[in-house]
């Protein structure tokens, strides 16, 4: 039994992560040899205050980049 957790940055719509869901457990399907129902997945929304790249809070690079 597959369990696959996928963490993003907030923003991501209901829809979004239904299309995403689709697409990992038919892909897991394909090639896992799993059943649908067997995959479980965990959408983790991630505030970019708790989120660094680099060293540097995602947050931070974003008041840069609106600042350039």
């Amino acid at each position: 039994m597959p369990w696959i957790k996928v963490d993003l940055s907030t923003g991501r719509s209901v829809e979004q992560k239904q299309k995403t869901a689709e697409a990992i457990t038919q892909a897991m399907v394909q090639f896992c040899n799993c059943s649908p129902e067997s995959v479980s997945i965990v959408f983790n929304d991630v505030s970019d205050e708790n989120w660094a790249f680099g060293g540097e809070l995602l947050s931070e690079k974003k008041k840069k980049k609106g600042q350039s």
